[in-house]
């Protein structure tokens, strides 16, 4: 291959990768994306190991925001689905979040992302659209797809959760961490029933179990049951829950890992700020305790 082939061969992977980054930026979370909930300040950062695009990915869900939901409800009301109307009409105090993480830190790991996040959003319409909420059944037919469509080796964990006003936090998770909750009034993090964190594998890593196309799907690994909600009612004033990939908790130097002690250590110190400035200085502090080794991402809400 001459120097010219080898330059032009450059230039058009070098094209293509600034093509996917280009697709990659149109699903961002963006700042006007972030739920505005009375009496709760939320926020959230990604960090890429590569600095550019890795497999960490978070969807803000703010339903007052991004549906009309007035004229879903007087549609559901005109044609006598007052139960669909009611569900609604809850929604205007709740807002959702997804973190994910896919399997690897690659930027063409974020392919996946990409692809959760539009089927996510389609998936959304349709269920607002004939339950007046989200349901599990949009999550077990994603885990379904994903299995049928992606290798062994390419999954992801996932964690979606709806916050409401009344700092109510409902929440299921697959393979990925359960939130952690920092105490305003105990100046730590709190212990949390495990039988509070009901926890399921990974999207993608079984099929749904009871699912109508079950016959036509095999399975190695089996079927995974159900997944079950967990609901949380203990965010007191001015708590902070964080909800974080494994990039974070399992960060460390040496022995030493960065979680719970230094990243306590600095909540104690920021807990007065608002969310965007707590995520600021969880950064900033992330990398001063190390370099990274892996994807970090972190969603902040916080009782005000």
């Amino acid at each position: 291959m001459s120097t010219t082939d080898r330059e032009d061969t450059l230039k058009r992977l070098t094209d293509e990768l600034a093509n996917f980054q280009g697709i990659l930026e149109g699903i961002s979370p963006l700042s006007l994306e972030i739920p505005q909930l009375e009496g709760l300040d939320i926020f959230g950062k990604i960090m890429p190991m590569n600095g550019i695009a890795g497999g960490d990915h978070i969807i803000y869900v703010d339903f007052k925001q991004q549906y009309n939901l007035q004229a879903r409800i007087a549609e559901a009301q005109g044609g006598g689905r007052h139960e669909v109307a009611a569900n609604l009409k809850r929604c205007r105090n709740r807002a959702g979040v997804i973190l994910m993480d896919v399997s690897g830190h690659q930027a063409t790991d974020a392919l996946l992302a990409a692809m959760l996040h539009q089927s996510f959003r389609m998936g959304a319409l349709y269920e607002l659209d004939i339950f007046g909420q989200i349901t599990n059944r949009l999550f077990e037919n994603l885990n379904t797809r994903f299995y049928n469509t992606s290798s062994m080796s390419k999954y992801f964990t996932m964690i979606y959760g709806e916050i409401a006003t009344d700092t109510t936090f409902r929440f299921f998770t697959a393979g990925h961490p359960p939130p952690i909750v920092f105490s305003d009034k105990h100046g730590r993090f709190m212990d949390i029933d495990p039988q509070l964190c009901a926890a399921f594998p990974p999207i993608g890593m079984q099929p749904s179990k009871d699912m109508i196309d079950q016959s036509a799907t095999s399975s190695v690994l089996g079927f995974k049951s159900k997944y079950v909600i967990n609901k949380w009612e203990i965010m007191g004033e001015n708590d902070i829950m964080i909800i974080c990939s494994d990039g974070l908790l399992e960060h460390s130097r040496g022995g030493e890992t960065y979680y719970p002690k230094s990243l306590q250590d600095l909540i104690c110190e920021v807990k007065n700020e608002s969310a965007a400035t707590i995520c600021d200085a969880i950064q900033k502090d992330a990398l001063s305790f190390n370099n990274q080794s892996d994807d970090i991402s972190f969603i902040v809400i916080k009782r005000i």
